[in-house]
């Protein structure tokens, strides 16, 4: 066989390798493809199913709402008000609860800044209480362990011999 011709069939070998290859890439790019639009609409759709699962649990707190807000106001004393307001709130945070929601009330524990934003700082009584929370201003919230809001508070300050002073501000 001659140069010329064993070139030739090396290079329509090479040429069906190449054909072969690219048309392996593009089925693999896409089935990648498929597959990529088929996660992003599993994830859309799953996160619709969560939202529709927490407001299913809100419903009997809403429906309680929606009585309470027809009542005639003549016939309610205070009260009663309050009551029907607590009633509502003990079922929110309940079915809020079974999906993974909590209340951030720090008071009287450590300060953490990945929970807690401290709006402003107060004399320590002693140096044991350096970094204590004094007061929460407004409670967190998280849910399934990831803050939705941090719980503001007043942090108590260790000032060696300057207990009693006014507060600082942070």
């Amino acid at each position: 066989m001659s140069e010329p011709a064993t070139y030739a069939s090396d290079t329509d070998a090479l040429q069906l390798e190449l054909g072969e290859q690219k048309d392996k890439y593009l089925r693999l790019a896409a089935e990648y493809d498929n597959f990529r639009r088929r996660a992003a609409k599993e994830r859309q759709e799953a996160g619709w199913r969560a939202q529709g699962d927490l407001v299913r649990g809100l419903l009997d707190a809403l429906d309680d709402v929606t009585r309470f807000a027809h009542v005639d106001p003549n016939s309610l004393d205070s009260k009663t008000v309050v009551d029907g307001v607590l009633m509502v709130e003990k079922k929110l945070f309940k079915s809020l609860a079974g999906h993974g929601f909590e209340t951030i009330d720090p008071t009287g524990h450590a300060f953490d800044p990945t929970q807690h934003e401290a709006v402003v700082t107060t004399p320590a009584a002693t140096a044991d209480e350096d970094g204590m929370v004094a007061t929460t201003f407004q409670v967190g919230y998280i849910i399934n362990g990831h803050v939705l809001r941090p719980a503001r508070v007043v942090v108590k300050q260790w000032q060696h011999g300057v207990a009693g002073s006014a507060p600082l501000v942070s």
